[in-house]
């Protein structure tokens, strides 16, 4: 399979203090791979240093052969990235926020083409015709997936995105995502989420105070560690280091 990511021996310091110890990691073209870990363990940073956000202090990252750091202009037109806070205008209505966002794309038949792809994966029915600002949460999050997906990336980034969601708009998310990997986007989610995580990707690294300590299929960590599900490895891999 093609390595649509592959980050070797990455390090991101702030002074005197590093964030991110020299993780290492790939991504196969089409997972969705969830990196899994409490607040504060790196997976953010690591995500912001995968989309060009945030520059490395050693180590490579590469995406679909493209190097973050001498080819961010190459890396940043194959991914997307939707970050934990992200928002939208909330004067505009649904549809005339992704027709602002298709702008930055294309123009013409094009750019029409990919705000019908936009109205499609958000699925917000005649809810795409109101203004933003009258959106609830989960609805707000699946017209920022669409914003995100609408261009047809290769690889998604995606920041704890089901995040203060209810049980169905959680649920109704991860089958946004699902659909979207069914459709040839590689997803690299974080998450605190185990449960979430378990369902839905097909591997997962876990992170503990900026270190990839585990690396793997949810199958495959519980059998290492004779666990019921990914919440047990996780605290019998953290108590054992």
């Amino acid at each position: 399979m093609t390595d649509a990511l592959v980050l070797k021996d990455v390090r991101k310091s702030y002074g005197n203090r590093e964030a991110v110890h020299g993780i290492s990691l790939d991504v196969k073209e089409g997972e969705i791979f969830g990196l899994l870990g409490h607040n504060g363990a790196g997976k953010t940073t690591t995500l912001r240093m995968i989309s060009t956000l945030l520059r490395i202090t050693s180590g490579s990252i590469s995406v679909y052969g493209h190097d973050v750091t001498t080819e961010p202009e190459k890396v940043r037109e194959v991914i997307s990235y939707l970050p934990e806070d992200a928002g939208a205008y909330k004067d505009l209505t649904g549809r005339a926020y992704l027709e602002f966002i298709s702008k930055f794309y294309t123009t013409g038949e094009a750019q029409k083409e990919m705000v019908r792809r936009g109205i499609e994966i958000a699925d917000l029915g005649d809810r795409i015709d109101s203004k933003v600002d009258t959106y609830s949460k989960g609805m707000m999050r699946r017209l920022l997936i669409a914003r995100a997906i609408m261009p047809s990336p290769r690889l998604a980034i995606m920041d704890e995105v089901t995040s203060g969601l209810d049980v169905i708009n959680a649920y109704e998310i991860r089958e946004i995502i699902r659909t979207i990997a069914r459709n040839g986007v590689t997803v690299i989610m974080s998450s605190h989420n185990m449960f979430e995580v378990e369902m839905l990707c097909d591997r997962v690294g876990m992170m503990d105070q900026g270190n990839l300590i585990l690396l793997g299929t949810p199958d495959e960590l519980k059998e290492k560690f004779g666990a019921k599900n990914l919440e047990e490895v996780f605290v019998k891999a953290v108590m054992k280091e």
